[in-house]
């Protein structure tokens, strides 16, 4: 996940949701995530596949929120434009 925090406590244990981070960041990301999960090419096929593997479509949609945040830090990291092809 994003803010991987286990908030475990007595028989509450395995399924979790996002609690921890910044959360107008989770927002936006959230919010980016569903379009690009369905507009953009590459987090499209992404999360198609991840669906078609079994995932649950939230889970698939942080997957997208998580690839969206690594992708843009290495854009930028390295000062180099979106290139789809080294996503």
């Amino acid at each position: 996940g994003l803010a991987p925090y286990d908030h475990d406590s007595g028989k509450l244990k395995g399924k979790r949701c996002i609690w921890g981070g910044r959360e107008p960041v989770r927002n936006v990301l959230y919010m980016a995530a569903l379009s690009a999960g369905v507009h953009n090419p590459v987090f499209a096929a992404f999360r198609q596949r991840l669906r078609s593997n079994g995932k649950v479509a939230k889970v698939a949609i942080v997957a997208v929120m998580r690839k969206l945040i690594t992708t843009l830090n290495a854009m930028v990291r390295t000062n180099k434009p979106w290139n789809p092809a080294s996503v």
